[in-house]
């Protein structure tokens, strides 16, 4: 099933935990701190192939963790890092954080990457607490937490043309006889409901062309199949614009193509931009007066072809590529490439419980949380001094703090002592 746009939660490995742990070997009664370290966890990258031709792989999988970096041991033994989640999605997907709407990458190219999240780092072992007036530091530090994320992937096809026109105008026909591509064929709307591929040569040129399901009218307003159709004729280069001049159905071909246009306009701007060759097709069974009438009231280059029985194809193919090849090549889109942002390590907060009490949160406070070890004596004074050297003893007694009131960090409340 062809899927071009799914949302899915990603996260990053959470950092190890560092050790503590003592050297001990007999006749070496004092052999110190030797915790190690607590591996990286593992980033996520995603990835463009261009091996792959739609998100269906993404359809039912919705959580994407990477691999949790490994806990420090004892003998200054670090902790393996995470292993990297790598997710694969077709080249030309469009990577946006839900929240904000902002994007992470356009992977336009072929083998195109970004690293959507960094893993936490590892929490330091006990023996990196070690100094000259603490010579057995009891405590080590907690890995890095990591937050998940949602995401939303949009596939936004890549091809040099793109065959537009209502439904039943014969685009579907029309890309099988020049490319092998073989898309579904019917005589009803809608036949096509995703976006096909085929490539098609001229002479020592080729090129691919993209036939996107068809429009109706409101479909810059999410009618019909609406936007799903609409953003993936953003990156091709030029409109091969399907009319079917026969007027069978009933349809007034020269309102189809101004309502194609119209729609095109409203969804993006800059579509209005993109070169446009008319095809008319279906004049095998076309009266006439029909093609006078939408030459008479539409100025473009028009050919007159039938995707049926071939007529005047190689017309519109050498067409095609004469114009095509005056026109500079695609490009990713231009956009200022959104990254999450870094908790500040210095950051906290001081708010009043409903029990009076002085809460404390943010950042700092959650790194300290995950070193102090309060059983440890020196592990709590490393506490205190780093309060105070971070403003928030300060900031307490800023906010009217006096002994014998509650200060809460976390889940532990303690007594305030000046």
């Amino acid at each position: 099933m062809f899927i071009d746009r799914a949302k899915i939660y990603i996260k990053a490995g959470n950092g190890g935990d560092g050790c503590t742990s003592f050297y001990t070997e007999k006749y070496v009664p004092n052999g110190g701190p030797d915790g190690g370290d607590g591996g990286d966890g593992g980033s996520v990258v995603i990835k463009a192939s261009s091996a792959i031709a739609s998100l269906s792989d993404y359809r039912f999988g919705k959580h994407y963790r990477a691999e949790n970096g490994a806990n420090g041991s004892g003998k200054n033994r670090h902790g393996k890092r995470g292993e990297d989640l790598v997710l694969t999605v077709p080249r030309g997907t469009v990577v946006r954080d839900e929240e904000t709407g902002n994007i992470l990458a356009d992977l336009f190219y072929d083998g195109d990457s970004v690293t959507a999240l960094v893993g936490g780092t590892g929490g330091k072992g006990n023996a990196r607490f070690k100094s000259s007036r603490r010579q057995a530091p009891g405590f080590s530090q907690k890995g890095e937490p990591t937050k998940e994320h949602a995401v939303i992937l949009e596939l936004k096809t890549i091809a040099d043309v793109g065959l537009v026109g209502f439904p039943n105008a014969g685009k579907s026909t029309l890309l099988s006889v020049l490319t092998r591509a073989n898309p579904k064929i019917a005589n009803y709307p809608f036949t096509t409901l995703t976006p096909n591929l085929g490539v098609c040569a001229s002479d020592d040129y080729s090129f691919t062309i993209a036939d996107i399901p068809g429009l109706i009218e409101g479909a810059s307003d999410g009618a019909g199949l609406g936007h799903t159709f609409l953003r993936h004729v953003e990156r091709t280069r030029l409109f091969v614009h399907v009319v079917d001049v026969s007027a069978a159905d009933g349809r007034n071909p020269i309102d189809d193509y101004n309502t194609v246009n119209t729609e095109l306009t409203k969804y993006n701007k800059e579509l209005a931009d993109v070169p446009q060759i008319i095809a008319l097709n279906k004049t095998d069974s076309a009266p006439k007066e029909n093609i006078e009438a939408f030459r008479k009231a539409v100025k473009g280059d028009i050919i007159e072809i039938s995707a049926v029985t071939h007529g005047n194809l190689t017309a519109l193919v050498n067409a095609i590529a004469q114009t095509l090849k005056k026109l500079p090549p695609a490009s990713p889109m231009e956009y200022e490439p959104y990254k999450y942002p870094d908790a500040d390590p210095n950051a906290f907060t001081l708010t009043r419980g409903d029990d009076g009490a002085f809460v404390l949160g943010g950042e700092l406070i959650e790194r300290l949380a995950r070193t102090v070890v309060l059983e440890d004596r020196d592990s709590f004074m490393y506490f205190q001094r780093r309060l105070d050297d971070s403003g928030v003893t300060k900031a307490l007694k800023k906010a009217g703090i006096a002994d014998g009131d509650t200060v809460r960090i976390l889940d532990t409340e303690f007594k305030y002592e000046s």
